[in-house]
Order: structure tokens, then C-alpha cells, then sequence
């Protein structure tokens, strides 16, 4: 049997965490920069509050009704979703618990029997929340998609769930499949759902009645039926080891406010290239290409702004590393390439890519070996900032004032990661 644990608003809960008087009340956190709204709790929802609906057309709706609002705070949601995560390995088998995402995770219950499944998953749900303060929901069916469309009920009715839903007998996986409307199922995209109710294909049971060579016509090949195969209960998506090693590290930010000046532009960038930079040492790789795009504003008409189309560009370098100062000047050398004077700027990324172990990097014949004095230096940065926080070492390309910053208004105090911004009690 497999499971999936998933958060319950997840945002919103960690932001609850440390401010119990909110427990019970609406509350809502935004996204980059202040703009949408990417997490409500149960009472917003309530209130009509719209998902990834604009924080300003909201605005009215949640000042009227008190509705508190956050900005995103990464720092904590990354550490408390790591305590989720540990906590689970803690409870089961090693290789057992396979992250999803920042706030799921599925989890292999073969080793518990089949009678033992609902006390403990309760279990676990229980001491997620005794020992992380945020609460889970549970789904456990024989497949992932079936535990997707498990975990989705137990959450649509947490009064008479619990917040766990198990899927251990034909009959009740019959009943949750007829009650699962078909763009609710994990694989169906939004075309795919339209499709689907045009052919009277309306709930997910109504899917799991179709044969393989109709899924392979209708739903996209092999992976259509592999998606009926897993409604019909027989497993075809195994349990998959962390993705550890990323073929590919983006880093990317909307502005806090229109940048028009070439200098702004460059210091984003070298600092997004030292944030992927990082990443990538983390991981023990080195990349050989670097990308970077920008994204102007455009002007629709006199009081309306919209994203223009994005310029980009990359570089094959001459040998593959993970060294920032080596990364940088490609990056900057490429920015100068795509800036426009004219053009007033919304956002930027850097992408590397072409990424190999550091272990098998190919020196040069015509430079002298010095990626071992790199490395310690990369690895001295590296240690004093994890140490430190807030980039305390970076390269001067990266600014100091760094007026384009992301614009985080309302964020909360990064109470787990920072001494300065610990908890009080008074």
C-alpha cells in the first residue's frame, strides 16, 4: 500500500505556528513581491477569498473581514517542511518516504498490514503534529493516484475523516473513484479534463472503466496508461529515490520595482548567479553552460502595464565549474548582450545547465590547475554564510544597496533560522 502526506495549507499553517491566536482565523500568504495570493487557510476560503487571485483586487475583502495577510517567508516553510520530512523518515523504513514537494510526500506502507493501515496512519498524522506543530492529511490506497484521490477526500471532509481516508477494499475505492470529478484526478491536466467531459468521461471512476489501448490513443501514449492502470488499482508509478542531483538550476526573481538601469539589472544577477552557484556546489556538480534572460515591461496603454516577451541568451563555457567568480562574468558578459535602455525591467533568471559531477571535471592543457584553490574558497564562502545568514560573504558584482530586491512587506520574523528573529515568550 502506498500513502500520501500532505500538508494542510501548508503556508498558512507554519505562519500559525507561532502565533496561536491565529488558529482559528482567516488567514492568507502571498506570493514574490506581494502580488497574488498562494495559500489560504480553511476560513478564507470560506470567505470567498480566491486562490492566485491579485493580493490588490483582494484587498478589500480581506480588510473588511480581518483577514491576516503574509508574505512569503522561504526561510521558514523550508525548515519546517525539512522537520515534516525528518520526522516521517524517523517513523518509517530508510528509503520508505519519497518528497514530493515542499509540502507532500509519499510514502511506502507495504510493511504494515492491511487491518493495522487506518490506526497508523493516524499515527503518523498524530505525531507529525505533536512533534512539527503542522498538521497532515492522510490518503492510503494500493497506488499513488488512487492515495492522491484518497488524500483529496480525507481533506474535503476532515469533521468525519480525521483527516485520513484508507482505500483498503474494492467497494471503497469504487465509492471515492464515482465521487472524484475527472479533472480532480493527479495527471489530468486542464485540455486533457475538457477532452475527457466531452467523451462523458465525468469522474474518475468513469476513467478507470477504460481500457489500455484507449488510454494510449486518448490520454498521451504510455503514460495515459499508466495513469488508468493506477485507477484500477495495479501499480505502474514506483516509489522513486530523492532526486538529489538536478539536471538543471534555475534561480529567478520579479524586481520589487521596475529596474531600468543596466547596473540594477547586473547586480541581480550576479546575484541570482551566486544563489545557483551554491546550489550547484551543494550538489557536487559543475555546469558548462549558463543561460540568462530578462523580462521588460511593456506599456498596453496609459495606466496598464504588461510583461513583454522574454530575451534570452546563453554561453557554452570552456570548461565545466561551480566557482561564482567563474560564473559571474559570463552571466554580466550576457546581460550586456540583452539590456535595452529603452526597456523598463520586471524580471530576471539565471539557468545553469550541462551539469556533471566536479569529480570528472576535464582540465585544460593550456591553463594552470587552479580548481583546488577555487574549491576552498567556494567551500570557505559557502561555510561562513550557512553560518552566518544573509549572504554576509558576496561579490562585489552583487551590489549593496540592491534596490531591486523582492518587496516582502508583511513577512513574518524567519523564527527557526535566524538567532535575531528566535521566538519570544513573555
Amino acid at each position: 500500500m502506498k500513502a500520501i502526506i500532505d500538508c494542510n495549507n501548508f503556508y498558512c499553517s507554519c505562519e500559525r505556528l507561532f502565533r496561536p491566536a491565529l488558529q482559528d482565523q482567516p488567514v492568507v500568504v502571498l506570493s514574490n513581491n506581494d502580488g497574488c495570493i498562494i495559500s489560504r487557510s480553511d476560513e478564507a476560503k470560506a470567505l470567498g477569498v480566491e486562490m492566485a487571485g491579485p493580493y490588490f483586487k483582494a484587498k478589500p475583502l480581506i480588510e473588511k473581514h480581518g483577514v491576516a495577510a503574509f508574505s512569503s517567508n522561504y526561510n521558514l516553510y523550508g525548515d519546517l517542511s525539512w522537520r515534516v520530512m525528518e520526522t516521517l523518515r524517523m517513523l518509517l523504513p530508510p528509503h520508505a518516504v519519497e518528497v514530493y514537494s515542499v509540502d507532500e510526500c509519499f510514502v511506502d506502507l507495504s510493511h504494515i498490514r492491511r487491518q493495522d493501515l487506518a490506526a497508523f496512519s493516524m499515527h503518523l498524522r498524530e505525531t507529525v503534529e505533536q512533534w512539527t506543530g503542522i498538521k497532515v492529511s492522510i490518503g492510503v490506497a494500493t497506488t499513488k493516484v488512487l492515495s492522491k484521490v484518497a488524500n483529496r477526500l480525507s481533506k474535503k471532509n476532515k469533521e468525519v475523516t480525521n483527516c485520513v481516508l484508507v482505500l483498503d477494499t474494492p467497494r471503497k475505492t469504487e465509492q471515492a473513484l464515482q465521487r472524484t470529478p475527472v479533472e480532480d484526478v493527479w495527471g489530468v491536466g486542464y485540455q486533457y479534463s475538457v477532452k475527457l467531459r466531452a467523451m462523458n468521461i465525468n469522474t474518475a471512476y468513469d476513467l478507470s472503466t477504460r481500457d489500455m489501448a484507449w488510454a494510449t490513443k486518448h490520454l498521451g501514449g504510455v503514460t495515459g496508461a499508466r495513469l488508468v492502470r493506477e485507477l484500477k488499482g495495479i501499480e505502474s508509478i514506483q516509489m522513486m529515490d530523492e532526486l538529489v542531483n538536478k539536471k538543471m538550476i534555475a534561480t529567478t526573481r520579479m524586481f520589487g520595482s521596475p529596474v531600468r538601469e543596466l547596473k540594477d539589472i547586473k547586480e541581480a544577477i550576479a546575484t541570482y548567479t551566486s544563489r545557483a552557484a551554491e546550489k550547484l556546489r551543494r550538489q557536487h556538480g559543475a555546469a558548462n553552460t549558463i543561460s540568462v534572460f530578462v523580462v521588460p515591461r511593456e506599456q498596453s496603454n496609459s495606466t496598464h502595464f504588461r510583461h513583454g516577451p522574454t530575451v534570452g541568451s546563453h554561453i557554452i563555457l570552456p570548461f565545466a565549474t561551480s566557482c561564482t567568480h567563474e560564473l559571474i562574468k559570463p552571466a554580466l558578459a550576457l546581460v550586456e548582450r540583452l539590456y535595452d535602455a529603452t526597456k523598463v525591467y520586471k524580471k530576471a533568471g539565471v539557468m545553469l545547465s550541462g551539469i556533471v559531477p566536479d569529480s570528472s571535471i576535464q582540465g585544460s592543457l593550456f591553463a594552470a590547475p587552479a580548481a583546488n584553490k577555487s574549491r576552498m574558497l567556494m567551500s570557505m564562502i559557502d561555510n561562513v554564510n550557512f553560518a552566518m545568514r544573509d549572504d554576509v560573504l558576496k561579490f562585489a558584482s552583487s551590489g549593496t544597496t540592491r534596490n531591486w530586491k523582492m518587496r516582502q512587506e508583511l513577512r513574518s520574523p524567519r523564527y527557526t533560522t535566524r538567532w535575531e528573529e528566535l521566538y519570544e515568550i513573555s
